[in-house]
Order: structure tokens, then sequence, then C-alpha cells
């Protein structure tokens, strides 16, 4: 027996690996150095944090719709509930009183921001446990049905003037930390160091990056075993039920982190915002990125805002080329010209703007098949 046969061997990171975690610190660098060189108020920032929390959500969903086949549209349900959570627990006491100024406000607990941040995605993969147990056995578009619904439900029930204590009812939630609360300022109170914009990729990119080592380990194949094929995964011995159970968990856990994460990008919350149209969104992003590649889930977060907040918005208000008005041009017109392009991305690209296909896989060579007549020879 040869030596090198008794030793397990373990995949070393190739060249494309390197060069992708390269790029991806290039770029954590670049939003660092940006932050502290223009305006805070610029546009560019509010992209940037936004597109750091729809990524973390789009990957959660990806997760689910992508990896383990479930078609899920329960997302904005579960952020709701991790962006209540999270204003709730890190409010402090001094200001509780002012914010629930028509209830008694049932909870008396202020919590750190990362552990706030942290129970908002357990009760959200709470929530999900409970949930799963009978909508799991459904399949297809009445799992999403059934999904949908518990989002809407769980949006009306937060509004309810019973759970007014806890929730504040109809009423909005504010004063809680936010991403501005991490900038570094001096004694007079001026900010030093901005770090506002950093610490939303810093937490999407630790989630995002504890979702790869999931799909990369023994339960991220044992999901693609059931997105393709059902029988044949349950005949080689895994449990569809809790291995379903369990992506569904995982997602809805990091869903409620993103809801957290859009709470300190708003300053504000109201059960009314989150709305279908939220889940539409991300279910978006995940379409035009590619179902069941993490970077297209990334890249299509940051376009989708991009395109949404910032370059189209010139669309909304009247031209002029000199004194002539371009037609056309009025409130609501972005978003037609928005539908245009996505129209045409999922036109010529079927699978999305990656595929399947990760960052690594834009640096690796692709293999050059023989041809027919010398696999004859052969």
């Amino acid at each position: 027996m040869q030596k090198g046969w008794t030793v397990s061997q373990k995949k070393r990171p190739d060249a494309a690996t390197w060069i992708a975690a390269g790029i991806i610190l290039a770029v954590y660098v670049a939003v660092f150095v940006l932050e502290q060189i223009i305006p805070p108020t610029t546009m560019l920032f509010t992209v940037l944090k936004k597109g750091a929390t729809y990524a973390l959500v789009a990957v959660s969903m990806n997760l689910l719709n992508g990896f383990t086949g479930l078609f899920s549209l329960g997302q904005a349900g579960f952020m709701l509930i991790g962006a209540y959570v999270y204003a709730i627990f890190s409010m402090s006491s001094e200001v509780r009183d002012r914010v629930y100024q028509y209830f008694d406000c049932a909870i008396g607990i202020t919590l750190p921001v990362i552990p706030a941040i942290l129970l908002a995605g357990l009760v959200a993969a709470a929530f999900a446990f409970l949930i799963g147990l009978p909508v799991l056995r459904l399949k297809s578009d009445y799992l999403a049905i059934a999904t949908l619904g518990f989002a809407e439900i769980i949006r009306a029930v937060f509004q309810w003037k019973k759970l007014g204590p806890v929730t504040n009812g109809s009423n909005m939630l504010k004063d809680y930390p936010t991403f501005n609360d991490f900038n570094i300022v001096n004694a007079e109170g001026k900010v030093v160091l901005y770090l506002s914009t950093l610490v939303p990729f810093l937490i999407a990119g630790v989630c995002i990056a504890a979702i790869v080592l999931l799909i990369n380990s023994t339960y991220g194949r044992s999901f693609k075993a059931i997105r393709d094929d059902e029988v044949a995964a349950e005949a080689m011995g895994i449990n569809l039920a809790r291995h379903k159970q369990l992506a569904f968990c995982i997602s809805s856990f990091f869903a409620g982190v993103g809801g957290a994460m859009l709470a300190m990008f708003t300053n504000t919350i109201q059960a009314k915002s989150f709305t279908s149209a939220m889940t539409y969104e991300i279910l978006l992003i995940v379409v035009i990125g590619g179902i069941g590649s993490v970077t297209g889930s990334c890249i299509g977060s940051f376009l989708f805002v991009a395109c949404s907040e910032w370059w189209l918005r010139f669309l909304d208000q009247k031209q002029y080329i000199g004194t002539w008005e371009v037609p056309l041009l009025r409130n609501g017109f972005r978003l037609v010209v928005f539908s245009v392009i996505i129209m045409v991305v999922v036109l010529f690209y079927r699978q999305g703007l990656m595929g399947m296909r990760e960052l690594p896989d834009l640096f690796r060579k692709k293999k050059r098949s023989a041809k027919p007549g010398k696999e004859a020879a052969q």
C-alpha cells in the first residue's frame, strides 16, 4: 500500500480562490477608505448599506429556493420579526416611555447590539420551526402560497392593538441603535472615524461566509440532493423532513438578521412596510443574480438597489435639453424603465447573471473537451 493512501488529503484552495478572496478584501478596504474621504450623505453609502442588507436576505432566500429547492415567499415576514425583536430589545429604557407613548411597554430588557441581532435571528428561526411543521409538507406553489400567507398574517398580528405593549401596535419603533452609532466620535461629539457603512458589510460578510460553509458541508450536499431528486435523496438515507426543516430554519435565521440590519438602516420601522412586495424584490434579486449562486445574489442585490434607488432617479423628474422638454419623463417612469431592463436581463441571461457559478469560477480556465474523432481513435 502506498504511503499517501493512509492519510486523508484536504483540498487546498487553488489560485482562483485566492484571487476571489483578494477581490473581496479589496472591496472591504475600498468601502472603508471611501467612507473616510466622501461626505456621508452621498447616495453611494445609502446604496451600499441597503445593498449589503439585501445581499444577506437574498443569499438566505437562495439557500432555500436555489440550493434546497423549496419555493418559499415568507422572507418579508421573517425580516419583520427580526426587525421588531432587534428594535424592542436594543432600545434603551430611557426612550421606551417616549416611544411607547400609547402603551405600557412590557419589555424591560436592553441588550447590546450584537446579542440583539442574534436574538432577532433566533426568534425568526423559532417561528420558522413552528410554521415549518405543517407547511413543509406542501410542495411547489402550495408551499409558496402558505409561506406568503404567513408573512401577511404576521404583519397584521404585529399591528394588533392587543400586542401594543410589546410591538407598539401600528405605531413605529424608533430611537434604537443604528449603523450611525458605530461611528467613532471625539469628546466634542465630532466623528473622527466613519464605520457606518463598513459595519453592515462586516455583518453581512460573516453571515454569508457561514452560509457558504454550510453549502459546502455535508448538509449542503444533502440540500442539493433534495433539490435535484427527493426520491433518490431519500433512497440514499437523507431524512427529507429533518433537512427541509433545517434549511427552512437556517434561512429564516439569516432573514431575521437581515431584518435587524434593515431596521438599523431605516432608523425607524413599522409593520405595514414589510409587504409582499419586499419578498418579490428579494426573489427578483435571486433570479437576476442566478438561482443557486451566492455570488449572483450579492451582485444582483447591489445592482438592484443602485438602479432602483440611485441611477434611474432622474427619470422621475422633468429634464430639459436647452428649451426642449424630454418627453415621457415624469413621476413613476423610472419603474417602467427598470421593468424593461429586468425583462432584457431575464431574456438574454436565462440562468441569471452568474448562473450557478461563484466568484472563483470566473478565474478558472475551462477544460477543453476532446474532439469526437480523437476520442474514437483513443
